[in-house]
């Protein structure tokens, strides 16, 4: 997967060197016995990153399924899923256990290839693959691992700010390589070399985004509704989610990238209180907002329903 990555100091290839990645230039980085390798360059980053205690809350979050429906369909946004396709559409679900598939339009695949994770193991060979796919703002990886699972032939690289979130992602998937780098000074990646990007709840670098994928190449994008997890916003005075988002990601996409398909995710879950704990530790709130100890959630009932809505939209560069 080396062959996918581009020095940030410079944008040269890099190539593996025993436990670091070398550009022609000179400029060297290690891959940290962790499994990620580190490019991020110069003064310290202005972006926040996650902290180990809400990555393992987001980990026990997602690996109890509640989420399941939203990894579904983002991999059939990457084509994997047998729906009609639909530019626009809504998909209503009991739960993850009767979980259906979005209607999200196939585009073609193009050419990359694989870096480093378990990675490491290929980091050393860096082989070719018709499918490559970045997720920025990894985080734990899990969306990551459902395209790759739905994928038997791609590739994946988990690019995160946060040294907690590469180590854990190094680990997550054996297609799965982890960067640790700031997206917004720049994706450390050549020009043209992915099939697809993913964004789940995760800042965005529209022009680099651009820059990476090759010829029809999707851009996915997965933001929250405002009756995202509603139930527990209000209650609990957690972090709102902003009513003008859409309009905001599409005014920082125009002129970009054209949207080929919208599809709203909506579900119902049934949360447990240590559920709703780990909610709340697990996204900004946990930053700005109800503290994950709040008393308030010991007078929740055993199980609380809550709304999960988002939308998942995929885009290709104009």
């Amino acid at each position: 997967m080396a062959a996918l990555l581009a020095c940030p100091e410079c944008g040269d290839e890099l190539q593996p060197r025993e436990r670091a990645l070398r550009c022609g230039t000179g400029h060297s980085f290690d891959i940290a016995r962790q499994g990620y390798v580190g490019l991020l360059t110069g003064a310290s980053t202005k972006m926040t990153g996650d902290t180990a205690a809400m990555l393992d809350a987001r980990a026990a979050f997602q690996g109890a399924g509640h989420f399941a429906p939203i990894a579904a369909a983002v991999a059939q946004a990457f084509g994997t899923g047998s729906a009609a396709q639909q530019p626009d559409a809504a998909l209503t679900v009991g739960s993850p256990a009767t979980q259906t598939g979005t209607t999200l339009p196939d585009d073609p695949a193009a050419a990359g290839s694989p870096v480093i994770g378990p990675g490491a193991a290929y980091a050393a060979g860096g082989s070719p693959t018709d499918r490559a796919i970045l997720e920025v703002g990894a985080g734990t990886g899990y969306y990551l691992a459902e395209v790759l699972d739905a994928q038997p032939g791609a590739y994946g690289i988990a690019l995160d700010v946060a040294k907690p979130a590469a180590r854990r992602a190094a680990h997550t998937h054996p297609r799965m390589a982890s960067v640790l780098a700031d997206a917004w000074r720049g994706l450390p990646v050549r020009d043209n070399a992915l099939t697809g990007v993913l964004s789940v709840f995760a800042p965005r670098n529209p022009t680099e985004v651009a820059r990476v994928l090759s010829p029809g190449g999707r851009f996915v994008v997965v933001t929250p509704t405002t009756r995202h997890l509603s139930e527990l916003v209000g209650s609990l005075d957690m972090v709102r989610v902003d009513p003008d988002k859409d309009r905001r990601l599409a005014d920082s996409l125009s002129g970009v990238f054209t949207r080929t398909a919208h599809t709203l995710v909506e579900f119902p879950m049934k949360l447990t209180r240590a559920d709703v704990t780990n909610v709340i530790a697990m996204g900004p709130s946990a930053f700005h907002g109800t503290p994950a100890d709040d008393p308030r959630i010991s007078g929740l009932p055993d199980i609380t329903e809550v709304t999960a809505s988002v939308t998942v939209s995929s885009y290709v560069p104009i």
